[in-house]
């Protein structure tokens, strides 16, 4: 299909266009960077919203109750759900999360499963491009759930405006996490399994946390706790609530720009390591890469001198 035919017919909401559009993404086929190009300029309206938090805290229940809540206030939904890669295909071990399957036929949800595949951060690395398409096909919120928590989950924030973190009573290594650098991250913390005992102590011990993060008290938003029940829908209007003023406050202060202008500086980074990678491996073989590690580890070779001459010979200037 040309791809100017597939990009028309993704934006008029052909969800067999976005779906093969996304497949091309996941492939990596050289289509796929062709189509991105023309569908940026028609993105940047739909809310990014990144939800991250502990194995078993119960994200994609509370994603699938937040859906809901914001398909009742008419809002068209994509959900990007990222699941740890499975050993024996690299494909998603979940599939299309069988608990969101009684979204899948509302033609105004959209959910894609997609594999990690080792990526780091919790992040599939063509997530940002899925995400760019979906905006561009005119969902107003597009939400990113990321396949469990720690330092490296910050990723999230390249993608998304708003990050949700989940936690749950009793998990003290919940609360470890958060003080190992998620608290950064957070613009709304979310206590689920409300009704479980702790829930209290739990948010009482973010909001002690939050109280001693100086840089968070400079900051025009204060981030919010909210405990929710994800099983019952309690809490998630709130939730939903929250969400739409984060994104109001964003915008009212100028956030939104800068954060748009850090995720675009990210992403170029990111594809210009990928081009240099993809450099490296065409001009340097397998057997050659492993002659020269060896000899490094010999000390037959220092890793200075080596790399500075596989620079020269991919075009780029040493550093004097």
């Amino acid at each position: 299909m040309p791809t100017a035919d597939i990009v028309e017919r993704l934006r008029n909401g052909d969800r067999r266009a976005l779906a093969r559009v996304v497949t091309l993404i996941e492939n990596g086929a050289p289509q796929a960077r062709q189509i991105l190009a023309q569908l940026h300029v028609h993105g940047g309206r739909a809310h990014i919203v990144g939800f991250t938090g502990s194995p078993g805290a119960g994200k994609s229940t509370l994603v699938m109750q937040l859906a809901r809540e914001l398909r009742r206030r008419d809002q068209r939904v994509g959900i990007i759900a990222v699941d740890p890669s499975s050993p024996f295909t690299g494909g998603a071990i979940l599939g299309d999360r069988i608990r969101m399957q009684e979204l899948a036929g509302d033609p105004n949800v959209f959910i894609r499963s997609m594999a990690s595949r080792g990526s780091l951060g919790g992040l599939a690395a063509s997530t940002r491009d899925v995400v760019r398409a979906l905006d561009a096909a005119g969902f107003d919120t597009v939400i990113i759930e990321t396949v469990g928590a720690g330092q490296a989950e910050v990723e999230i924030v390249r993608a998304a405006q708003s990050v949700v973190v989940v936690t749950v009573p009793g998990m003290g290594d919940d609360i470890q996490a958060i003080k190992a650098g998620i608290l950064e991250i957070a613009d709304i913390f979310v206590v689920n399994k409300a009704d479980r005992p702790g829930a209290d102590q739990t948010a009482a011990e973010l909001r002690m946390l939050l109280s001693l993060d100086e840089q968070r008290k400079e900051r025009p938003w204060r981030v919010p706790i909210i405990k929710t029940n994800a099983t019952t829908g309690e809490g998630v209007p709130e939730l939903a609530d929250k969400l739409a003023s984060h994104l109001a406050s964003l915008r009212a202060s100028g956030t939104l720009a800068e954060r748009s202008g850090q995720q675009a500086r990210s992403e170029m980074l990111a594809l210009l390591q990928q081009a240099l990678l993809q450099k490296i491996e065409t001009t340097i073989g397998p057997e050659e890469w492993q002659r020269l590690v060896e000899a490094v580890v010999e000390r037959t070779a220092d890793p200075y001198t080596t790399a500075d001459e596989l620079a020269r010979r991919i075009g780029l200037t040493p550093a004097e």
